[in-house]
């Protein structure tokens, strides 16, 4: 017998936890839901703290896309759903993604549908997920939705990819810059200077200007350091604000070209996710639903919102999305001609296609113009530092001659 911890909610919603004996985590479950109690967690009280640390863990986009892949391949072996799992389980790798499969495969052997068992784990499955194999089950042709699903992620990954891999090199030269110029105000200019300093002579502004900002520097250096680390924390505190983060995410969107780049992928996103979902036989407005909820961006939540419950009111559907006045021209008119053909989904994912492929072109301009300027602001801040360095040097050189 092996003692487990959990948390759970009874019948009346409220939390519950505790301990319990049972020989396997299926029987604690079971024991738990004999109770009247649904279980939230569960774990093994004496379990190492590396698998306690792995059970709260997230399952990242990667991994959720690779298990599908191979999930999708498994079911067109023509194994059953708990041997597709268990197979799975018994990869040493992806320890966040075991714990959770763990408890799917408990709740497929206890009875439950696939689809509730990936819903009961919406830390780590997303609820469009859950939606799609559902609908996938309810079809019964849940390996070719499955391989669908697959393709939808490795899409969303590979250009999640592409824009990382595309601002590492401006990243990299801003860092560099900003440490550069660091040393050359802390360091050098001080030691260059302090020549000049017991002479009678008046410096330049510029140099004065320069020893003023390094004092500033060399007295705050600390608070510097910290900076990035307390920035990041506060913002992520304000945004966790509703209201906030749906303004920030408006003032993003007027940018010149940042928000040209996140309307394109905000709305490849949204193609791709309506598109898996209406192709695997989501109804509509649940498909709209479940679309909203995968976007990061708020504008464009919103505005998916905004166009269910125009859906539930009998518009139509390029309707709907053409009155938020946030989706591109091109978009709309690819989903009005799905819409009246009757092929919608095979439409959104040429709609899908073309922003990803405007998401790396207007990549491609951003990088190409971030990448310059930050050479020239770089240049620029360490042919200032220069002069002010030389000036002294060449009024002295005035004065003696």
């Amino acid at each position: 017998m092996t003692t487990y911890r959990y948390s759970a909610f009874d019948a009346a919603g409220k939390h519950r936890s505790g301990e319990l004996e049972a020989d396997s985590p299926r029987a604690a479950r079971a024991h738990l839901r004999e109770q009247g109690l649904l279980p939230r967690t569960l774990g093994a009280r004496d379990a190492p703290a590396s698998t306690r640390r792995f059970a709260t863990a997230r399952v990242s986009s990667g991994e959720l896309a690779l298990f599908s892949r191979q999930f999708a391949t498994l079911l067109h072996a023509g194994l059953t759903i708990e041997r597709a799992l268990a197979a799975l389980l018994e990869q040493p790798e992806q320890n966040a993604l075991r714990a959770a499969l763990t408890a799917v495969r408990e709740d497929v052997l206890g009875g439950h549908a696939l689809g509730a068992a990936f819903a009961r784990q919406a830390r780590h499955f997303p609820r469009f997920y859950a939606a799609i194999v559902q609908a996938g089950e309810e079809s019964g042709a849940l390996p070719g939705v499955m391989e669908r699903l697959a393709d939808y992620l490795e899409r969303g990954q590979a250009l999640r990819q592409k824009i990382s891999t595309a601002l590492v090199y401006p990243a990299i030269v801003a860092v560099v810059a900003c440490l550069v110029v660091g040393v050359l105000l802390t360091y050098v200019v001080p030691q260059m200077v302090s020549v000049f300093e017991h002479s009678r002579q008046a410096l330049p502004w510029l140099t004065r200007a320069m020893l003023a900002i390094s004092d500033f520097l060399r007295a705050t250096w600390w608070a510097w350091l910290l900076l990035p680390a307390g920035g990041a924390v506060l913002a992520r505190r304000l945004l966790a604000i509703e209201a906030l983060r749906l303004r920030w995410h408006g003032f993003l969107l007027g940018l010149p070209l940042l928000g040209s780049l996140r309307s394109s992928a905000a709305s490849a996103r949204f193609a791709n996710t309506l598109a898996v979902l209406v192709g695997s036989g989501v109804p509509i407005v649940k498909a709209f639903a479940h679309a909203g909820a995968a976007l990061d961006d708020r504008v464009f939540r919103r505005a998916v919102e905004n166009a269910a419950g125009s859906l539930r009111e009998g518009m139509g559907i390029s309707r709907a999305l053409r009155q938020e006045a946030v989706f591109p021209g091109l978009l709309l008119h690819l989903v009005a001609s799905g819409e009246a053909s009757g092929e919608l989904a095979r439409v959104l994912e040429q709609a899908a296609k073309q922003q990803e492929a405007s998401v790396e072109t207007r990549l491609t301009t951003l990088t190409a113009l971030l990448e310059p300027l930050l050479i020239l602001a770089m240049g620029g801040m360490v042919m200032l530092i220069v002069l002010a360095t030389l000036q002294p040097i060449i009024e002295m050189n005035h004065l003696l001659h």
